[in-house]
């Protein structure tokens, strides 16, 4: 089979590359799946960088989520069950950005006809991160504000319109101005960029004096400071990414004085915890979200594997609109 493999860890465009390698076989309790399309997540190229909280042995094959057709099943009753089926090819160790991939059965999970091969592809992290998040962490209410940055990101675009369905509010940090009259169509209540100095005191003019509970960032550094700085006493912040590689500075007066709480949310260890009648129910939540446009992805250009430099590159462009796809067949 093809396959995007990486031997060093490095800049997703140097150390990618399009290789042959051996296909996988099934072992008891998996299954072989021949993807359709993969997702490019940022997740997928912290890994590629070294900088994931968890990392492959190399070489490694590149991947966390995708779609795809089961075609061969290893032992155990579950992998029969899901032969022949499309489903949501959810690969903890990594390895969908290859024409085969071999995943636990329990991570196969099968696909609606209505929902097609796009929003099949990146039906899983960002979906279920921000239903996590949002619903189940947090407990976001109907009237809360919620504050939230890199909220031009998909997932951000996610939260903006979980916001509008469930009657919350958001405040949301951006890094270009431009992206200002995109979320406000899509229901934003505020949006600030972070460029302009301030940022702490303009979230909080941004909800006209009512206090921040919750919070969600992305970025860590400068921004994530300051949005653990604005928020009420009380005030919750949970950090599920590292896009700018630095530090929050979370200190004592701030952490003490306004009771505020800093934590960080990882999507593997939450689901983890998960009982499987409360995977399934997540799943047929985000079905049921995907289908009335709410946890809906947006999907930007779509590259062949051979083309895997092109999609990483068009992963990162700044201003760049839409989920980067890999198509695999």
């Amino acid at each position: 089979m093809r396959a995007a493999v990486f031997e060093r860890f490095g800049e997703p465009t140097e150390v990618l590359e399009i290789r042959e390698v051996p296909d996988p076989e099934p072992g008891p309790g998996e299954v072989r799946v021949r993807m359709i399309a993969s997702p490019v997540n940022p997740s997928d190229l912290l890994v590629v960088r070294g900088r994931y909280g968890a990392l492959p042995e190399l070489p490694a094959i590149p991947g966390f989520e995708g779609v795809g057709i089961v075609e061969k099943a290893g032992p155990g009753l579950l992998g029969q069950m899901v032969l022949g089926k499309r489903v949501v090819a959810i690969n903890a160790r990594g390895g969908n950005w290859a024409e085969l991939a071999v995943i636990p059965a329990r991570q196969a999970r099968p696909l609606p006809d209505d929902i097609d091969d796009e929003q099949a592809a990146a039906f899983f992290v960002n979906p279920a991160t921000v239903l996590a998040m949002v619903r189940h962490v947090l407990g976001v209410r109907r009237g809360d504000w919620l504050l939230q940055s890199a909220a031009g990101s998909t997932l951000g675009k996610m939260v903006i319109k979980l916001g509008r369905y469930d009657g919350f509010r958001t405040v949301n940090v951006v890094r270009r101005v431009e992206a200002k009259d995109e979320l406000t169509r899509l229901g934003a209540d505020a949006v600030i960029s972070s460029e302009g100095g301030n940022l702490e005191e303009r979230i909080r003019e941004a909800t006209g004096g009512q206090e921040i509970r919750h919070a969600i960032d992305a970025v860590g550094g400068e921004t994530g400071t300051n949005l653990l700085r604005a928020l009420g006493t009380g005030g919750r912040l949970l950090v599920y990414g590292t896009l700018s590689g630095e530090p929050i500075l979370a200190e004592p007066r701030v952490l003490i004085a306004g009771r505020r709480v800093v934590e960080g949310f990882w999507l593997g260890h939450w689901m983890r915890d998960r009982t499987i009648p409360e995977v399934l129910w997540l799943f047929r939540r985000i079905a049921s979200l995907i289908r009335l446009g709410v946890l809906s992805s947006e999907i930007g250009a779509t590259f062949p594997l051979r083309e895997i430099k092109a999609a990483v590159a068009e992963a990162e462009r700044v201003g760049r609109s839409g989920k980067v796809l890999i198509r695999l067949e």
